[in-house]
């Protein structure tokens, strides 16, 4: 399954990781000082006040139209959610980070988003939108050349697949695993995978 680890936005740094000169700056600023402070209560899994720090924080860096804050709170905002399990939430305020990610052409923050979508919109049910991030999260993983990130995510593609009934096109995942473990001579692995594609077409998946 796709990490369900919470994890912060790779690229967009100056809010979350700063330089020792910058702790000052925070402490003027009342937006990063939210900011920070509600990082630390999520850490502790103090959700309902790293909510309130969050959502301070975003309020902060929209009057300052500061669009990395907006992107990195609303994405902390998100993590609250998805601990509390409050998945269609979660899913807004990510999408809002994402369209400032996207507009900054900022993939490998792209890339954490799309995990933790995926995680959202396979607990509510939205299959299809799942398989599309999922599908995004792979031609990453294919671009940047990962075959260890493009096994996992097919593994997880097969087991959405079957979510949905979907048999022939789980086994098809399972077999695209296997012929990458094999181009990579690791045969046991291969063997797995293809026997998990078999049991998947003769419905015991």
């Amino acid at each position: 399954m796709v990490s369900e680890q919470i994890q912060p936005l790779n690229s967009l740094g100056p809010v979350d990781g700063k330089p020792a000169g910058q702790e000052e700056e925070i402490i003027k600023d009342p937006a990063k000082r939210d900011y920070k402070e509600g990082r630390d209560f999520l850490k502790n899994g103090e959700l309902a006040q790293a909510a309130i720090c969050f959502h301070n924080a975003l309020k902060g860096f929209e009057e300052q139209n500061d669009e990395l804050g907006i992107a990195n709170a609303s994405d902390r905002l998100g993590d609250v959610c998805l601990e509390k399990e409050e998945y269609q939430m979660a899913i807004d305020h990510y999408l809002r980070s994402y369209a400032i990610c996207e507009k900054k052409e900022d993939s490998f923050s792209i890339l954490a988003l799309n995990k933790k979508l995926a995680v959202c919109y396979r607990r509510t049910g939205q299959l299809d939108k799942a398989l599309e991030v999922l599908f995004d999260i792979l031609d990453h993983y294919k671009m940047v050349r990962n075959p260890q990130g493009t096994v996992q995510i097919l593994e997880v593609l097969a087991e959405v697949f079957m979510e949905k009934g979907d048999n022939s096109a789980a086994a098809d995942a399972y077999r695209t695993a296997a012929s990458i473990h094999a181009n990579f001579k690791h045969k046991r692995l291969a063997k797995e995978f293809e026997e998990r594609a078999a049991q998947v077409e003769q419905g015991q998946g």
